[in-house]
């Protein structure tokens, strides 16, 4: 048992500053696999170590993705190691050999999340939902299966189903996508329409959005050039201003 802060701290650094220089980096599978199951910002920590020693030291874990799966609430666009987490989860889906169904339940779970998030992190989930659509193109039925819920209620998909397979994913659609294209956010409801077109070939570059800020959302809207619009085209007319009212035979704005 260790104090939360100590365990943040060791796993920040156990990958690049631990790990490379031990002789048997597998002496830390238990060590990992218990921080893993902790939940929290402790298990997105842990996934650094994981992965070095999934890839490169054969560790088995049956239930990692379940784990993973787990991890996705609606915290994870708010917490301080978003990047890193979603630059491992990235890795992690990026096997072509993954069941479509996995693939479909990740792709629901981000998206129904994504309807909370705020606008920097969607900027970057939208392209990573669509470049797991490249990889796995059994799941693009999410996109073109024909009419969809009418509300959420109607959704097949189960939000609150911890395992993956049993989430019903893609029986679903992704209406929370088309809801996005509403979005109040020029650039976000913009990256939301993508999805009305057809996909390139090429996988979109998340590397640049994975660290995306408000502040910096913020001052690239203040660095625009403003546009003068003109507010008014027409002489207003009588009380409402309308052409032709009954009203601008019987009053006047004097």
């Amino acid at each position: 048992q260790l104090p939360t802060g100590l365990y943040k701290k060791v796993l920040v650094i156990l990958h690049d500053s631990v790990l490379p220089y031990m002789n048997e980096p597998t002496l830390m599978m238990d060590f990992l696999t218990v921080a893993y199951g902790i939940g929290g910002a402790i298990s997105l920590l842990a996934l650094n170590g994981l992965f070095i020693l999934i890839h490169q030291h054969n560790l088995e874990y049956p239930d990692f993705y379940k784990k993973l799966y787990s991890l996705l609430d609606p915290s994870i666009y708010h917490v301080k190691y978003r990047a890193r987490f979603f630059h491992l989860t990235d890795l992690f889906l990026s096997s072509s050999h993954l069941p479509a169904y996995l693939v479909a339940a990740f792709i629901k779970r981000l998206a129904r999340l994504a309807l909370t998030a705020p606008p920097e992190a969607l900027l970057m989930i939208i392209p990573f939902i669509c470049n797991l659509f490249r990889r796995h193109p059994a799941c693009r039925v999410l996109v073109h299966r024909p009419g969809g819920p009418a509300d959420m209620s109607e959704d097949p998909y189960v939000m609150e189903e911890e395992e993956p397979s049993e989430s019903r994913a893609l029986q679903s659609s992704l209406w929370e996508i088309q809801s996005l294209q509403n979005h109040y956010h020029p650039d976000v409801a913009k990256a939301a329409a993508v999805l009305n077109q057809s996909l390139s070939e090429m996988e979109d570059d998340i590397s640049g959005l994975l660290e995306l800020s408000a502040s910096e959302l913020f001052d690239k809207e203040v660095k625009k050039k403003a546009v003068d619009v003109p507010l008014e085209f027409e002489q207003v007319r009588g009380l409402f201003g309308k052409k032709n009212d009954i009203f601008a035979e019987h009053f006047s704005l004097d």
